[in-house]
């Protein structure tokens, strides 16, 4: 016998089937909860088919993101195998019945199915260090997500209050501007106050610099309250969600800060991150994108796989005498490690900082290929470099 236990996992419980062995399901499915009493009655049911069959069953799954943590870990803990497929697969699989219907039984029985039809890989775990590391850079991303979205309503409010300010700091999110436009977030209140207060702030908020730069900033603040066009606020609205606005992005400058510094201790403890950091153009925050998505490379065996798993790999449509000529990027693998790879490439090839990427880059532009489709192919080369690098364990040469 051959069995297996296909699982429909949604949030916060999961639809079990099981089957014997190829077409024959093993009793009704029914619903189990992520709590320990339902993992306790899913480890039940597991045994009760090894019984049967007195062979271990594998566990099928499609990827959920996070709701399938309570399982997998629960399984890990147990010695269970299980394999997670592809959303897209199982898709695909259940479009190849003609009847029209969707429900948990049903998905958890197609998994089933598709345990005999298909070669499916069980899931390789992998490290912890490396899973803690993408955690952290998959925080930080979003993060910095938020607080470009902050900044932006901060840049709109203060259209309406100071619009001069911008001119008095080379950065406005600087540490410095932030806290001395909380303090005088108005023309008036900039006006009201004399030169010499303004110095004294700025100098205490900013120690590493001169009292000469502090009294030439406020100076320039002093000029700039005097030209802004709003010499008094009529909404008190715009003045309260200025102050929010500001501590919101300092909040946010403090945690990325945090982030940062976990993320460069955590990736220095890990060799692949000094490898990848061997190529020109790549950076702490970009090397340690790559290494936490790609992840342990035996999990990979040909470069071709990594780059299909970077969604860089080209979509192929053929049938009878067509052939498409343009064929875009997949796009169906990490897009995160995709967007990395493309930053690097950037990186690259500006002021020819990889001497063998910018070579490949010029050469390809020589054919006539446009820019995007430059950039991606230079992106497949790189990713050839890092296969390469990560099974060899050697750092990189730009000897071009």
């Amino acid at each position: 016998m051959n069995p297996v236990v296909g699982l429909d996992v949604s949030k916060g419980e999961s639809q079990v089937q099981a089957f014997l062995d190829k077409g024959q399901p093993y009793g009704k499915s029914f619903s189990i909860s992520h709590t320990r009493e339902g993992l306790d009655t899913f480890l039940h049911f597991l045994k009760n088919v090894e019984s049967i069959t007195s062979k271990q069953p594998p566990v099928v799954l499609e990827s959920t993101g996070h709701y399938q943590t309570p399982i997998t870990q629960f399984l890990e803990e147990q010695n269970y195998l299980y394999i997670v497929i592809n959303p897209l697969i199982s898709y695909q699989a259940k479009k190849s019945s003609l009847r029209k219907v969707k429900t948990d039984a049903i998905d958890a029985y197609h998994l089933c199915e598709l345990y005999y039809k298909e070669e499916l890989q069980p899931h390789k775990k992998r490290g912890l260090q490396l899973l803690n590391l993408r955690n952290l850079t998959r925080q930080h991303e979003s993060l910095t997500d938020l607080c470009t979205q902050a900044k932006l309503q901060f840049h709109a409010i203060l259209d309406q209050v100071f619009p001069e300010f911008r001119s008095v700091f080379g950065d406005l999110f600087s540490k410095v501007s932030l806290h001395i436009l909380l303090e005088f977030p108005t023309s008036e209140e900039v006006l009201k106050a004399r030169e010499s207060e303004l110095t004294e702030r700025i100098a205490a908020i900013c120690i590493s610099r001169s009292n000469a730069w502090a009294k030439e900033k406020a100076k320039k603040i002093m000029d700039a309250a005097s030209r802004n066009p709003f010499q008094k606020v009529v909404y008190e609205s715009h003045l309260i969600s200025l102050e929010m606005y500001i501590r919101i992005i300092l909040q946010y400058q403090e945690h990325l800060s945090n982030l940062e510094h976990r993320i460069d201790a955590l990736a220095s403890e890990i060799e692949e991150y000094k490898i990848i950091q061997s190529i020109p153009g790549i950076g702490e925050k970009i090397a340690a994108t790559i290494i936490s998505e790609i992840g342990e490379i035996e999990r990979f065996n040909h470069p071709k796989k990594l780059v299909a798993f970077a969604g860089i790999d080209p979509s192929v449509h053929s049938s009878g005498k067509f052939t498409a000529t343009i064929n875009r990027i997949t796009k169906r693998g990490s897009s995160r490690l995709r967007h990395a790879l493309y930053m690097a490439v950037l990186c690259g090839i500006r002021s020819s900082r990889n001497k063998k990427l910018k070579e490949f880059y010029d050469r390809k532009r020589d054919e006539g290929k446009p820019f995007k489709v430059t950039v991606v192919a230079c992106a497949n080369k790189l990713i050839h470099w890092i296969f390469t690098l990560l099974k060899r364990k050697e750092t990189f040469l730009d000897l071009a």
